[in-house]
């Protein structure tokens, strides 16, 4: 490789050093604090529409029991539909106040923005917190069934217990099957940095190596004379 190749190679690797898609996007977010609300869009859309979904289905199901409460089964239903529609109140809250908070730009930490964004650090403790919510409203329910043999809504009951802990279940292990790929995407980015890391590195020392790898020693006079006319021209 000739004197000017190298010089080019060098350049061109420097030039896709500086310009990295991956480097220029990470300048771009740490710049723009607008843009931290939204730097993880598909963790947020999942988040914002599992959120959507358990609002929905919490409200419906309280409300169904409210609806239906009557003098001989009160107690019961109107404790649980009651319980309901506070966890779907509270889930509703959050994506409210999340809303609003970016709305107003009134916080500019980064760490506070990770915990407060729609797929943030609140959204799978709020999530499981309804989960085990729920799942303990179903234990509870199913136990005051066995307890009370001879109630003449025992077996509804025992079916909206077991409903309740079965969603409470499943939410909880959701949450948990989602921290943990969250987790691992989050160790593979790392690794993945990393290496970049070590790789730009081997490539500005190589660089270095190739710039000033010059020598005249072995070359014909012809040769060494249009080396030299090249470097004064440089």
């Amino acid at each position: 490789m000739s004197e000017m190749q190298t010089l080019y190679h060098a350049m061109y690797q420097s030039q896709n050093f500086y310009l990295d898609p991956s480097f220029v996007q990470q300048r771009v977010l740490d710049d723009q604090v607008e843009l931290w609300w939204f730097s993880e869009p598909r963790r947020s859309l999942i988040c914002y529409c599992a959120s959507v979904v358990l609002i929905m289905g919490l409200g419906l199901g309280g409300v169904g029991l409210l609806s239906t409460t009557n003098s001989l089964s009160g107690e019961w239903r109107l404790g649980v539909g009651t319980t309901l529609c506070l966890l779907a109140l509270a889930v509703l809250l959050k994506l409210l106040l999340s809303s609003a908070i970016q709305d107003m730009n009134c916080v500019r930490s980064r760490r506070r923005i990770n915990q407060l964004k729609s797929g943030g650090r609140a959204d799978p403790a709020l999530f499981l917190a309804v989960g085990l919510a729920v799942m303990l409203c179903g234990t509870v329910l199913t136990c005051v069934v066995i307890i009370r043999s001879k109630a003449h809504d025992r077996r509804e009951m025992l079916v909206s217990g077991l409903v309740l802990m079965a969603a409470g279940a499943g939410m909880t292990l959701a949450v948990a099957s989602y921290s943990v790929l969250v987790y691992l995407k989050r160790r593979r980015e790392q690794r993945r940095r990393r290496m970049m890391r070590m790789s730009r590195g081997w490539r500005a020392r190589s660089r270095a190596v190739r710039v000033f790898n010059v020598s005249g020693g072995q070359m014909t006079p012809a040769r060494r004379e249009t080396s030299s006319s090249r470097t004064s021209l440089i």
